[in-house]
């Protein structure tokens, strides 16, 4: 008992060097490079203690290298062009550059009370509003109609996509040709004795923004005609065949098993026509000329900010940057309104 009591009336040995405790009122030593880097995994973890190969030797940085260039590249072609255009939304900058005033919010503040710009966004929403449902369907139905393994059918497919390939100067002319009083369309149409007089295609208002619609519809189908193929390659077959037995025809296994199996697709081709449709600008221009249009009554957003923020003698680039800006939010816009879509769709 004696021997207890004294044993734990000892002072405490300090620790030998080397165990890495630290002494009393010794300064903590600075951590080592074994620690730091176990500290560096933890933020930025590298490949697990399972992984194989050369996983086991990579460094943590290296996968950061390989997305370097384009990183660089996202930063100085969109990032910054997006951060400066808003900046310039509140100066009255020149399309040539030089001196300039920062005008706060007057440039937004004239673009709300402008009724071109209202015009100009009217033929926007409205392009998007025909285009976008039309896109969306019949690019279904083409690749419904070609999806068979029949002979010849790769010949289809092909000359389904082929305007896909060609340019859209190339194509605008080729329609102009085609539209024109003297054109292809009006001869036969006059020929058959359906009409009379040439139909003005490419001088009334309307004809012209249809006739536009009709071209980038012409010149899409034969794109997302692949997106459709590739997401009829996934709805299971069984579904058809019980759907056969039942008794179902083909207008009903269309609308109740091929469109429930593409949904996704389809919500994927309505969010990329309807941001292509608000940014459409080379219809309009080959077939309504440099005015878009008589009096300029066809001119889209991208074809109103051309002509108020790039012409060089009495353009505004801080004009032209604001309707830039309320573009962008008219697209985000929809791009969030076809994402809260999907996710309904999928809850």
């Amino acid at each position: 008992m004696a021997q207890q009591t004294a044993s734990s009336d000892r002072a405490p040995v300090p620790p030998p060097p080397g165990t890495g405790a630290p002494r009393p009122g010794a300064s903590p030593a600075p951590p080592s490079p074994g620690r730091l880097r176990r500290v560096l995994r933890t933020v930025t973890p590298g490949p697990t203690a399972d992984a194989g190969g050369a996983a086991l030797y990579r460094r943590w940085w290296l996968p950061w290298l390989w997305m370097l260039p384009a990183i660089v590249g996202t930063t100085v072609f969109g990032v910054f062009p997006f951060l400066n255009t808003i900046l310039v939304s509140f100066t009255d900058a020149k399309p040539l550059g030089g001196a300039y005033d920062v005008v706060g919010l007057d440039n937004y503040t004239r673009m709300l009370g402008d009724s071109d710009f209202w015009l100009a966004t009217r033929n926007s929403l409205l392009y998007a509003l025909i285009v976008v449902p039309l896109m969306v369907l019949l690019p279904l139905l083409l690749a419904v109609l070609v999806e068979k393994n029949l002979p010849g059918i790769g010949f289809f497919r092909s000359a389904f996509y082929t305007p896909v390939l060609a340019s859209s100067v190339v194509v605008g002319l080729s329609w102009q040709w085609l539209l024109s009083d003297q054109g292809l369309v009006n001869t036969w149409l006059q020929k058959a004795h359906l009409i009379r007089d040439a139909i003005p295609f490419l001088s009334d208002s309307w004809l012209i923004l249809l006739s536009a619609m009709g071209l980038t519809l012409w010149k899409g189908l034969g794109w997302y005609m692949i997106f459709y193929l590739a997401a009829l390659g996934n709805v299971p077959r069984e579904l058809h065949e019980a759907a056969a037995v039942d008794g179902a025809g083909a207008v009903r296994r269309f609308w109740h098993v091929t469109v429930p199996g593409v949904r996704t697709s389809m919500m994927l081709v309505g969010t990329l026509t309807g941001i292509g449709s608000l940014r459409v600008f080379t219809e309009i221009y080959m077939l309504g000329g440099t005015t878009g249009g008589p009096g300029g009554a066809d001119r889209t957003l991208p074809f109103y900010i051309r002509d108020v923020g790039l012409d060089p003698l009495t353009g505004n680039a801080g004009y032209g940057a604001a309707v830039s800006v309320a573009l962008f939010a008219l697209t985000l816009g929809l791009t969030l309104l076809a994402q809260r879509l999907t996710k309904e769709d999928k809850a």
